[in-house]
């Protein structure tokens, strides 16, 4: 049994990944501000053996003896990572300094949960893990995008200077159950515009793509990541290289859910990428043949049912 603490462990993500973790035997610290992570998260773990929930902020300091980290702590969308910007750089890089001082302490590996925008609005595609990126260093989301570079930095630093065992992911667009409703993220929004019955909303002209990832196999990538060979490092890229256009996407939806909605469009977002889609040779080269398993339609199906029930409490 390996103790292992997962920051943001009550979010989204975290809460599927501290869900995943206990069922094959592992003593859990999920520690969570709450900022966009929810108790409803993981209120059906909180009778196991071996799960404690911490109220904790990452940008201040953090002691306990674990074995692993995985510092998934962050807000993700960009309706949350906006709302304070300079909040979201701490807890990107301050947030990073403590977990590494942590893993440096007790000699624990640690993962960074990293993010495909740090390849910013892409010049190269699909974005491999040695393409530097296209980002704006002073624009709307780059306390999100410059907030995972310099944390990317941090964790290479650390183990450079002071050995400490760690693992980078960059996490390419994700959804499943548990995405907050309200989180401003293109999966949520059209499915719960459909459910309502609302107009679904499309930034520009909606031929702008991305590559849709199931939580699933997101969870499945991270831990096999942690679990790779000691000399791998990373950066890796854990997405779903299918590309899929936001009409595409608009469609399906609407299908799904049998929705009249219809389509309006408003303008794009300033810096929004045009294209995002991962590169995922060195995964399934690194991960024992790492690669999504759940496409586009049966994930969709998955999501409605979980924003459907939601939304009819």
């Amino acid at each position: 049994m390996k103790r292992i603490l997962v920051t943001g462990g009550a979010g989204f993500v975290g809460s599927h990944l501290c869900e995943r973790l206990l069922k094959e035997g592992n003593e859990i610290i999920c520690l969570d501000n709450f900022f966009t992570g929810s108790k409803s998260n993981i209120e059906h773990l909180m009778d196991h053996h071996y799960f404690e929930l911490v109220r904790h902020d990452i940008t201040n300091e953090y002691m306990a003896e674990v074995d692993e980290i995985y510092n998934m702590a962050c807000p993700a969308s960009p309706v949350h990572y906006q709302y304070n910007p300079i909040k979201t750089v701490k807890t990107s890089v301050m947030g990073a300094i403590n977990m590494l001082g942590l893993a440096k302490r007790v000699k624990a590996k640690i993962l960074q949960a990293s993010t495909s925008e740090v390849y910013g609005d892409p010049t190269v595609h699909p974005q491999p893990e040695s393409y530097w990126g296209n980002v704006n260093p002073i624009g709307l989301r780059s306390c999100y995008d410059e907030g995972k570079r310099c944390a990317e930095t941090l964790f290479m630093d650390y183990h450079n200077q002071n050995d400490v065992q760690i693992k980078i992911i960059r996490i390419f667009n994700t959804y499943g159950p548990r995405m907050h409703p309200q989180d401003g993220r293109v999966v949520s929004n059209f499915i719960v515009q459909a459910l309502k019955g609302e107009s679904i909303t499309v930034f520009g002209d909606g031929k702008q793509t991305r590559s849709f990832q199931y939580v699933d196999d997101l969870v499945e990538g991270t831990i096999r990541m942690m679990n790779s060979r000691d000399e791998f490092s990373g950066p890796v890229n854990i997405g779903n290289p299918n590309e899929f256009t936001m009409l595409e996407l608009a469609q399906e939806v609407i299908d799904l859910t049998n929705s009249r909605s219809q389509i309006t469009f408003l303008p794009l977002p300033k810096d929004d990428p045009k294209q995002r889609q991962p590169d995922i040779s060195l995964a399934k080269k690194e991960l024992n043949g790492w690669e999504p398993k759940i496409q586009l339609r049966e994930g969709l199906e998955k999501t409605i049912g979980y924003f459907d029930s939601l939304l009819n409490q």
